[in-house]
């Protein structure tokens, strides 16, 4: 699957988040042959977990789905991008590339405000592919922020 695939594979999963008022983030790990093999979405709201971000979730089902935390030759994408948290998440998960959408400019971590993916201080490197869709996964976010200022 090309990365435009991807992308709009992780937007429409972060489109589920709306349904239990999550902020609609949505995340999706590829094996090394290109093929989805764990999608999630944000669960903050839903179950009260400050790291139910999209990211480490779909992080967690890849490892129980491959058998193996060390997921070499895989990518994450996610339609917003990855926080220290989940960018550190990724790199300690062995992640091989990060496809983003959406920068964050108050919270990324892979480029925006830190740059988690290619710090010649840690011990892993990762491929970084920022700015697929982005103006969707922007539109889907602020959206959602609007309407919450809507009385």
């Amino acid at each position: 699957m090309t990365d435009d695939e991807l992308m709009a594979e992780a937007i429409a999963e972060a489109r589920l988040a709306l349904a239990h008022d999550d902020v609609p983030v949505g995340a999706l790990v590829a094996g090394p042959d290109g093929s989805v093999i764990a999608r999630r979405h944000n669960e903050r709201e839903l179950t009260g977990d400050p790291t139910a971000h999209a990211e480490v979730l779909a992080l967690r089902d890849a490892a129980a789905a491959t058998g193996s935390w060390r997921l070499e030759g895989c990518t994450l994408v996610v339609t917003l991008e990855p926080c220290l948290m989940c960018g550190g998440a990724a790199l300690n998960g062995r992640v091989g590339r990060i496809v983003y959408g959406a920068a964050d400019m108050k919270a990324g971590a892979c480029l925006s405000l830190y740059n988690i993916c290619d710090d010649p201080r840690l011990n892993h490197r990762m491929d970084l592919t920022p700015g697929v869709m982005a103006g969707e996964c922007a539109a889907l976010l602020s959206d959602f922020f609007a309407e919450l200022r809507t009385p």
